[in-house]
């Protein structure tokens, strides 16, 4: 199974970093539910809401000419077919990191199909690279 998740998952980067929207609505379950904390303000949100996020952000990437950094943080198995990622994000824009990152904590589960899909995430945005890069994980 880690052998499953381990291919799904480097698939799921490869879909964000080409910023495809049509890729990643299939690799999200449509029970989806997530967190997002932007500036102390905390907002819940599901599938369809989540859609018009990555859009936006797939959007700027496109029309910017920009790049994704994604850096992956931690694995951690939960449960068997339940595995939670913590990732970090980044945008590269005229071959420079933007000033702030956002941080990832995804929950990947595999559903009736054996297929993964991303279940639940808790997302804090706007993270200043400084902080990021002096964090400590181990």
């Amino acid at each position: 199974m880690e052998a499953t998740f381990r291919q799904f998952f480097d698939g799921y980067v490869g879909v964000w970093k080409s910023s495809s929207l049509m890729e990643l609505k299939d690799l999200i379950s449509k029970d989806y539910k997530a967190r997002e904390v932007t500036d102390g303000r905390i907002m819940d949100f599901g599938y369809e809401e989540s859609l018009k996020g990555w859009e936006q952000g797939f959007n700027f990437v496109k029309e910017n000419g920009a790049s994704w950094e994604i850096t992956e943080i931690a694995e951690m198995p939960l449960r068997d077919g339940e595995t939670m990622m913590i990732i970090s994000a980044a945008i590269i824009l005229n071959d420079k990191r933007m000033e702030t990152s956002n941080l990832f904590m995804q929950t990947f589960k595999m559903d009736d199909n054996n297929d993964w899909k991303l279940v639940r995430s808790y997302i804090e945005t706007s993270i200043p690279m400084a902080k990021m890069d002096s964090m400590q994980f181990n």
